[in-house]
Protein backbone atom coordinates (compact mmCIF):
# COMPACT_ATOMS: atom_id res chain seq x y z
CA UNK A 1 0.00 0.00 0.00
CA UNK A 2 1.47 3.20 -1.27
CA UNK A 3 2.31 5.43 1.75
CA UNK A 4 -0.36 8.63 2.37
CA UNK A 5 1.93 11.84 3.16
CA UNK A 6 0.04 14.68 4.99
CA UNK A 7 0.30 18.11 3.62
CA UNK A 8 -1.46 20.97 5.50
CA UNK A 9 -1.51 24.51 3.95
CA UNK A 10 -2.29 27.65 5.71
CA UNK A 11 -3.66 30.53 3.91
CA UNK A 12 -1.38 34.02 5.27
CA UNK A 13 -3.13 36.86 3.75
CA UNK A 14 -6.47 38.52 3.04
CA UNK A 15 -7.93 38.66 0.39
CA UNK A 16 -8.09 34.57 1.29
CA UNK A 17 -10.01 33.39 -2.45
CA UNK A 18 -6.84 34.27 -4.07
CA UNK A 19 -4.70 32.23 -1.67
CA UNK A 20 -7.41 29.31 -1.37
CA UNK A 21 -7.94 29.20 -5.48
CA UNK A 22 -3.98 28.53 -5.68
CA UNK A 23 -4.24 25.91 -3.03
CA UNK A 24 -6.98 23.88 -4.78
CA UNK A 25 -5.38 24.53 -7.64
CA UNK A 26 -1.91 23.05 -6.05
CA UNK A 27 -3.92 20.27 -4.77
CA UNK A 28 -5.55 19.15 -8.03
CA UNK A 29 -2.07 19.26 -9.79
CA UNK A 30 -0.77 17.16 -7.36
CA UNK A 31 -2.78 14.39 -6.99
CA UNK A 32 -3.10 14.23 -10.69
CA UNK A 33 0.42 14.07 -11.04
CA UNK A 34 0.88 11.53 -8.01
CA UNK A 35 0.43 7.50 -9.20
CA UNK A 36 2.80 6.27 -6.54
CA UNK A 37 2.32 8.34 -3.46
CA UNK A 38 -0.97 9.28 -1.65
CA UNK A 39 -1.19 12.83 -1.10
CA UNK A 40 -3.59 14.55 1.22
CA UNK A 41 -3.86 18.08 0.79
CA UNK A 42 -5.67 19.89 3.81
CA UNK A 43 -6.27 23.49 2.84
CA UNK A 44 -7.38 26.04 5.68
CA UNK A 45 -7.43 29.55 6.38
CA UNK A 46 -5.66 30.51 10.08
CA UNK A 47 -8.90 30.41 11.43
CA UNK A 48 -9.66 27.18 10.52
CA UNK A 49 -6.04 26.28 11.40
CA UNK A 50 -7.21 27.58 14.75
CA UNK A 51 -10.14 25.25 15.39
CA UNK A 52 -8.83 22.02 14.29
CA UNK A 53 -5.08 22.17 15.41
CA UNK A 54 -4.37 25.29 17.83
CA UNK A 55 -7.18 24.83 20.75
CA UNK A 56 -9.23 28.04 18.84
CA UNK A 57 -5.98 30.28 19.55
CA UNK A 58 -5.76 32.35 16.17
CA UNK A 59 -2.23 31.92 14.17
CA UNK A 60 -1.23 35.44 12.37
CA UNK A 61 0.87 35.14 9.80
CA UNK A 62 3.64 36.64 11.23
CA UNK A 63 4.29 33.62 13.65
CA UNK A 64 3.25 31.05 10.85
CA UNK A 65 6.90 30.45 10.03
CA UNK A 66 7.06 29.00 13.79
CA UNK A 67 3.93 26.39 12.54
CA UNK A 68 6.56 25.66 9.56
CA UNK A 69 10.05 25.21 11.64
CA UNK A 70 8.18 23.08 14.10
CA UNK A 71 6.44 20.71 11.02
CA UNK A 72 2.81 21.24 12.21
CA UNK A 73 2.44 23.01 8.63
CA UNK A 74 4.12 22.14 5.43
CA UNK A 75 3.34 24.84 3.12
CA UNK A 76 1.89 28.27 3.14
CA UNK A 77 1.95 31.49 -0.05
CA UNK A 78 3.07 34.34 1.13
CA UNK A 79 3.44 37.85 -0.55
CA UNK A 80 7.31 38.14 -1.44
CA UNK A 81 8.00 41.28 0.55
CA UNK A 82 6.93 39.55 3.88
CA UNK A 83 9.03 37.14 2.88
CA UNK A 84 12.15 39.42 1.88
CA UNK A 85 12.16 41.49 5.22
CA UNK A 86 12.20 38.23 7.22
CA UNK A 87 14.19 35.83 5.48
CA UNK A 88 15.32 36.40 1.66
CA UNK A 89 16.67 40.09 1.66
CA UNK A 90 17.04 39.29 -2.45
CA UNK A 91 13.74 39.05 -3.06
CA UNK A 92 13.03 42.74 -2.22
CA UNK A 93 14.10 43.12 -5.97
CA UNK A 94 11.06 41.99 -6.53
CA UNK A 95 9.46 45.21 -4.86
CA UNK A 96 12.02 47.50 -7.32
CA UNK A 97 9.89 50.06 -9.73
CA UNK A 98 9.35 49.83 -13.26
CA UNK A 99 11.66 46.53 -13.20
CA UNK A 100 9.29 44.64 -15.15
CA UNK A 101 7.78 45.51 -19.11
CA UNK A 102 5.02 43.42 -19.16
CA UNK A 103 3.58 40.49 -17.97
CA UNK A 104 5.56 38.24 -20.26
CA UNK A 105 8.81 39.97 -18.96
CA UNK A 106 7.76 39.06 -15.66
CA UNK A 107 6.68 35.27 -16.52
CA UNK A 108 9.99 34.63 -17.88
CA UNK A 109 11.91 36.22 -15.47
CA UNK A 110 10.03 34.28 -12.42
CA UNK A 111 10.37 30.96 -14.41
CA UNK A 112 13.68 31.05 -15.20
CA UNK A 113 17.28 31.29 -13.69
CA UNK A 114 16.72 34.70 -11.78
CA UNK A 115 13.45 33.47 -10.30
CA UNK A 116 15.14 30.28 -9.39
CA UNK A 117 18.02 31.77 -7.75
CA UNK A 118 15.33 34.32 -5.50
CA UNK A 119 13.52 31.10 -4.65
CA UNK A 120 16.87 29.31 -3.34
CA UNK A 121 17.99 32.83 -1.57
CA UNK A 122 15.93 31.86 1.88
CA UNK A 123 18.38 32.12 4.86
CA UNK A 124 19.24 29.04 6.41
CA UNK A 125 17.33 30.25 9.81
CA UNK A 126 14.09 30.23 7.79
CA UNK A 127 13.75 26.04 7.20
CA UNK A 128 11.63 27.16 4.27
CA UNK A 129 11.93 26.73 0.81
CA UNK A 130 10.84 28.64 -1.89
CA UNK A 131 8.77 26.21 -5.24
CA UNK A 132 7.08 29.21 -7.19
CA UNK A 133 5.75 32.61 -7.59
CA UNK A 134 2.03 33.34 -8.07
CA UNK A 135 1.01 36.85 -8.84
CA UNK A 136 -2.16 37.23 -6.40
CA UNK A 137 -2.70 40.59 -7.77
CA UNK A 138 -0.14 41.52 -10.78
CA UNK A 139 0.56 45.03 -11.47
CA UNK A 140 -0.16 47.49 -8.72
CA UNK A 141 -2.49 50.59 -8.88
CA UNK A 142 -3.52 53.38 -6.18
CA UNK A 143 -7.34 53.78 -5.44
CA UNK A 144 -7.75 56.87 -4.15
CA UNK A 145 -10.65 59.30 -2.30
CA UNK A 146 -9.80 62.03 -4.31
CA UNK A 147 -10.54 63.24 -8.28
CA UNK A 148 -7.72 62.48 -10.08
CA UNK A 149 -6.92 63.16 -13.34
CA UNK A 150 -2.66 63.13 -13.93
CA UNK A 151 -0.07 61.81 -11.70
CA UNK A 152 0.90 65.59 -10.73
CA UNK A 153 -2.82 64.95 -8.61
CA UNK A 154 -0.90 62.96 -6.08
CA UNK A 155 2.27 65.07 -5.44
CA UNK A 156 2.24 66.00 -1.88
CA UNK A 157 -0.40 63.62 -0.85
CA UNK A 158 -0.55 61.13 1.78
CA UNK A 159 -0.17 57.52 0.05
CA UNK A 160 -0.08 54.33 1.67
CA UNK A 161 2.88 52.19 0.53
CA UNK A 162 3.18 48.49 0.99
CA UNK A 163 5.86 47.60 4.09
CA UNK A 164 8.94 48.08 2.25
CA UNK A 165 11.86 50.37 1.40
CA UNK A 166 11.64 50.25 -2.11
CA UNK A 167 8.06 51.36 -2.05
CA UNK A 168 8.17 53.98 0.22
CA UNK A 169 11.12 55.55 -1.76
CA UNK A 170 9.31 55.19 -5.13
CA UNK A 171 6.61 57.15 -3.90
CA UNK A 172 9.26 59.55 -2.55
CA UNK A 173 10.45 60.20 -6.41
CA UNK A 174 6.93 60.36 -7.28
CA UNK A 175 6.28 64.07 -5.23
CA UNK A 176 3.93 61.94 -2.93
CA UNK A 177 4.15 61.49 0.89
CA UNK A 178 4.42 58.09 1.48
CA UNK A 179 2.51 56.44 4.73
CA UNK A 180 3.69 52.40 5.32
CA UNK A 181 0.54 50.65 6.40
CA UNK A 182 -0.63 47.01 5.85
CA UNK A 183 -2.89 46.52 3.20
CA UNK A 184 -5.82 45.39 5.28
CA UNK A 185 -5.60 48.88 7.32
CA UNK A 186 -6.26 51.35 4.05
CA UNK A 187 -9.64 51.65 4.29
CA UNK A 188 -9.25 52.60 8.04
CA UNK A 189 -6.70 54.74 7.01
CA UNK A 190 -8.78 56.49 4.52
CA UNK A 191 -11.34 57.04 7.07
CA UNK A 192 -9.44 58.40 9.89
CA UNK A 193 -7.98 61.09 6.75
CA UNK A 194 -3.88 59.39 7.52
CA UNK A 195 -4.52 58.95 3.91
CA UNK A 196 -5.96 59.43 0.66
CA UNK A 197 -5.16 56.03 -0.52
CA UNK A 198 -2.77 53.49 -1.43
CA UNK A 199 -0.80 50.82 -3.34
CA UNK A 200 -2.90 47.78 -4.23
CA UNK A 201 -3.92 45.49 -7.02
CA UNK A 202 -7.18 46.03 -9.49
CA UNK A 203 -7.75 42.21 -8.53
CA UNK A 204 -7.41 42.88 -4.40
CA UNK A 205 -10.01 46.35 -4.55
CA UNK A 206 -13.39 44.57 -4.10
CA UNK A 207 -12.72 41.56 -1.83
CA UNK A 208 -11.02 44.53 0.53
CA UNK A 209 -13.85 46.67 0.14
CA UNK A 210 -11.64 49.89 -1.38
CA UNK A 211 -14.05 50.25 -3.91
CA UNK A 212 -16.22 52.10 -0.92
CA UNK A 213 -13.71 54.75 -0.63
CA UNK A 214 -12.48 55.21 -4.52
CA UNK A 215 -13.24 57.96 -6.76
CA UNK A 216 -10.55 57.32 -8.64
CA UNK A 217 -8.06 54.21 -9.49
CA UNK A 218 -5.08 55.03 -11.18
CA UNK A 219 -3.59 52.26 -13.08
CA UNK A 220 0.25 53.08 -12.13
CA UNK A 221 1.52 49.73 -13.17
CA UNK A 222 4.93 50.69 -11.45
CA UNK A 223 5.15 47.14 -9.38
CA UNK A 224 4.31 44.01 -9.62
CA UNK A 225 1.99 42.49 -6.56
CA UNK A 226 3.62 38.93 -5.89
CA UNK A 227 3.24 35.90 -3.75
CA UNK A 228 5.35 32.77 -3.36
CA UNK A 229 4.51 29.39 -2.19
CA UNK A 230 6.61 27.89 0.08
CA UNK A 231 7.36 24.53 1.65
CA UNK A 232 8.61 23.80 5.62
CA UNK A 233 12.74 22.17 4.46
CA UNK A 234 12.74 20.06 7.61
CA UNK A 235 9.77 18.00 6.23
CA UNK A 236 10.92 18.71 2.10
CA UNK A 237 14.09 16.83 3.40
CA UNK A 238 12.30 13.87 4.15
CA UNK A 239 10.12 13.14 1.46
CA UNK A 240 11.47 10.86 -1.88
CA UNK A 241 13.01 13.01 -4.30
CA UNK A 242 10.20 11.72 -7.15
CA UNK A 243 7.87 13.48 -4.76
CA UNK A 244 10.04 16.51 -4.17
CA UNK A 245 9.88 17.01 -7.93
CA UNK A 246 5.99 16.40 -8.18
CA UNK A 247 5.70 18.77 -5.23
CA UNK A 248 7.83 21.26 -7.00
CA UNK A 249 6.28 21.21 -10.80
CA UNK A 250 2.53 21.00 -8.92
CA UNK A 251 3.23 24.36 -7.23
CA UNK A 252 5.06 25.48 -10.77
CA UNK A 253 1.58 24.97 -12.32
CA UNK A 254 -0.81 26.64 -9.84
CA UNK A 255 1.61 29.39 -10.12
CA UNK A 256 1.01 29.66 -13.64
CA UNK A 257 -3.00 29.09 -13.47
CA UNK A 258 -2.94 31.93 -10.71
CA UNK A 259 -1.08 34.09 -12.93
CA UNK A 260 -3.77 33.53 -15.74
CA UNK A 261 -6.31 34.28 -13.25
CA UNK A 262 -5.09 37.20 -11.80
CA UNK A 263 -4.65 38.76 -15.32
CA UNK A 264 -8.26 38.62 -15.97
CA UNK A 265 -9.17 39.37 -12.66
CA UNK A 266 -8.01 42.87 -13.12
CA UNK A 267 -9.29 43.60 -16.53
CA UNK A 268 -12.64 42.69 -14.92
CA UNK A 269 -12.18 44.26 -12.24
CA UNK A 270 -10.97 47.68 -14.43
CA UNK A 271 -14.84 47.17 -16.33
CA UNK A 272 -16.67 46.87 -12.72
CA UNK A 273 -14.56 49.93 -11.66
CA UNK A 274 -16.18 51.87 -14.94
CA UNK A 275 -19.59 50.71 -14.45
CA UNK A 276 -19.66 52.06 -10.94
CA UNK A 277 -18.85 55.64 -11.98
CA UNK A 278 -15.44 55.04 -10.36
CA UNK A 279 -12.78 56.69 -12.78
CA UNK A 280 -9.94 54.39 -13.80
CA UNK A 281 -7.03 56.74 -14.94
CA UNK A 282 -4.47 55.09 -16.79
CA UNK A 283 -1.55 56.66 -17.49
CA UNK A 284 -0.33 57.81 -20.95
CA UNK A 285 3.33 57.05 -22.22
CA UNK A 286 4.78 60.52 -21.55
CA UNK A 287 3.58 60.06 -17.71
CA UNK A 288 4.68 56.68 -17.19
CA UNK A 289 8.13 57.45 -18.63
CA UNK A 290 8.24 60.41 -16.94
CA UNK A 291 7.40 58.11 -13.46
CA UNK A 292 9.96 55.77 -14.75
CA UNK A 293 12.60 58.48 -14.96
CA UNK A 294 11.76 60.27 -11.43
CA UNK A 295 12.03 56.36 -9.65
CA UNK A 296 15.71 55.89 -11.11
CA UNK A 297 17.00 57.71 -7.35
CA UNK A 298 15.07 54.47 -6.17
CA UNK A 299 18.37 51.90 -8.04
CA UNK A 300 20.53 54.44 -7.36
CA UNK A 301 19.73 54.03 -3.75
CA UNK A 302 19.81 50.77 -3.53
CA UNK A 303 22.76 50.11 -5.61
CA UNK A 304 24.50 47.61 -3.12
CA UNK A 305 21.52 46.16 -1.35
CA UNK A 306 21.22 43.47 -3.83
CA UNK A 307 24.05 40.80 -5.30
CA UNK A 308 25.74 42.80 -8.30
CA UNK A 309 24.55 42.39 -11.54
CA UNK A 310 20.45 40.96 -10.29
CA UNK A 311 19.01 43.80 -11.63
CA UNK A 312 21.00 43.80 -14.76
CA UNK A 313 19.92 40.05 -14.99
CA UNK A 314 16.33 40.80 -14.59
CA UNK A 315 16.09 43.25 -17.41
CA UNK A 316 18.25 41.46 -20.05
CA UNK A 317 15.68 38.34 -19.63
CA UNK A 318 13.28 39.86 -21.83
Amino acid sequence: MNQTYKIKWVVAHDPLYLFLRAAEDFKQEVNARCQNYKIDVEIMTPTQYAERYNDGKYVPRQELFNLMHSGKVQMSQMVTTTLAAKFNKQMHVLDMPFLFEDHDHATEVLEGKVGQYLLNSFTPESKVKGLAFTYSGGFRCVPTNQDVSTLQDLVNKPIRTGMNPMAVETFKALGATPVQMELEEINQGVAQGQIVGGESAFPRIYPCNQNEFSKTVVDTGHSLFLTSIIVSLDWWNTLPEELRDIIAQSAVAAGRAERVKSIEDGEDTKVKLAQEGIKVVKLSESEKAEFKAKTQVVYTKFRDFFEPGLVDNIRKVH
